[in-house]
């Protein structure tokens, strides 16, 4: 008798794992990689800027007025670098200031981010 509830147990167990299977949406977030941008801060001497404040904005207006960023303004580590993680795949707009030095005359604008990659960036302030 117990074999018998041993398989129908195993049965049961193997028919919900199996639905639970074919009934999973194709549309769900399954991706194990989020999509992210690394910076790094370089002066007009080439050497990395520790303690510069990064923020991005998703539109030029935004960037320009400084307002409604996309996340939280972070700040390089001591390697001049920092990192923006769960981004959408799209073009951003990026503001680095550190004492009288920005990068208001450099680049300021990504290219569309990769979906699932770690995109990379230099910013050069002056």
């Amino acid at each position: 008798m117990k074999r018998g509830q041993f398989f129908l147990t195993v049965i049961a167990v193997s028919t919900l794992s199996l639905m639970s299977f074919l009934t999973h949406s194709p549309t769900e977030d399954l991706q194990i990689f989020k999509t992210s941008l690394k910076i790094a801060i370089i002066n007009e001497l080439g050497n990395f800027e520790a303690g510069t404040k990064v923020t991005l904005y998703e539109s030029d207006d935004d960037y320009r007025n400084e307002e409604n960023p996309a996340t939280p303004t972070l700040t390089t580590d001591k390697k001049g670098k920092v990192t923006f993680k769960d981004l959408k795949p799209k073009v951003y707009f990026i503001h680095a200031v550190k004492g009288d030095k920005n990068n208001d005359a450099a680049g300021v604008q990504t290219d569309k981010l990769l979906e699932g990659k770690l995109n990379k960036v230099n910013i050069i302030i002056e």
